[in-house]
């Protein structure tokens, strides 16, 4: 019987082996099983198998070599096996910047566990580690941190938040659950007292806030999102738009959830998506240009006319 366990004991106990036989030239294949551990049938399969060990190449002078003599056994050629690991520079560099991304990322969790890693990484480097590179990612900023900050702190926030699909502004008291990374963006997960459910808020939409003296309660009912297929997910209940594309606006498929694609005349594609709120379908419509033409809903296809009429009447109003 064989499984990961057993794959794992193994490897371990080959990579023993060669350093145990450079040590003991000449061993009893019998003796150097009791040592190991091991049987005599397991061990001489274990040396059968370092036979096809090696470096990348796989040709004469990369692979592992050895002379078994009947009952006894020598290594030859190690193959570099008996070297201790050391980091390359690039290595040290790698993995130091891996983890300072790691440290950077909001909603990662036990920073205090990364740093510590990276400070023994860093320490154990020496000069390897001292990169001349200063990782911040780009949805980080000062109000991340200080946002950070107070769900760390615990309390709950008084903000004033922009929201993208009504183009409005409100006021609202949040209970902060977390702070996670979607996309490259930042958001803050929270309950939102006046929606009474949980909501996301990209960070970078918060206009202003205040940390309050009361503690952050969230409801036992606040359940945290499920983010693996990202921050907006389509569900059936919402408006279901049809839009007829242009060769050069497929680029939307890709940016935008799109519920299906087909061919139509010539280079058109006629795509479905669902959208929260049809202002903001509105919006990101008007700004595509005639390369895209609404096909549904209706009241959709009637809000953008009138705003393009009246568009059109500022510029044939007198003195304009």
């Amino acid at each position: 019987m064989t499984g990961p366990r057993q794959s794992a004991d193994r490897l371990g106990r080959l990579l023993n082996l060669v350093p145990y036989l450079l040590a003991r030239p000449g061993i009893l294949v019998a003796e150097a099983a009791a040592d190991l551990g091991v049987s005599e049938r397991q061990l001489r399969e274990d040396l059968e198998l370092l036979w096809v060990c090696g470096l990348p190449g796989y040709g004469p002078g990369d692979l592992i070599d050895m002379a078994l003599d009947g009952d006894r056994v020598t290594i030859s050629h190690d193959a570099g096996i008996d070297r201790p690991l050391r980091l390359t520079q690039d290595e040290a560099l790698a993995l130091v910047v891996a983890l300072r991304m790691l440290a950077e990322t909001p909603g990662t969790g036990h920073r205090d566990v990364i740093e510590r890693a990276l400070a023994k990484i860093e320490n154990a480097a020496g000069d390897l580690a001292d990169a001349p590179v200063a990782v911040r990612l780009p949805a980080n900023s000062p109000r991340v941190d200080q946002v950070r900050a107070a769900v760390e702190s615990r309390h709950a926030l008084r903000m004033t938040y922009y929201t993208a699909a009504r183009d409005e502004t409100t006021d609202r008291v949040v209970d902060p659950m977390r702070v996670l990374m979607v996309g490259g963006k930042a958001y803050l997960e929270a309950w939102c007292r006046r929606a009474e459910a949980t909501r996301l808020f990209r960070i970078d939409r918060i206009d202003d806030f205040t940390e309050l003296d009361e503690p952050s309660r969230p409801p036992a009912g606040a359940e945290p999102h499920d983010l693996t297929e990202g921050v907006f997910r389509p569900t059936p209940d919402l408006e279901l738009v049809t839009l007829r594309v242009g060769r050069h606006s497929r680029w939307i498929t890709e940016y935008y959830p799109v519920e299906e694609v087909r061919r139509s005349g010539g280079d058109e594609w006629i795509v479905t998506m669902r959208v929260t709120d049809l202002g903001w379908a509105q919006r990101l419509l008007l700004g595509l240009g005639p390369d895209v033409t609404v096909v549904g809903p209706p009241e959709l296809l009637t809000r953008i006319r009138e705003q393009a009429t009246a568009a059109l009447d500022q510029y044939s109003s007198p003195g304009r």
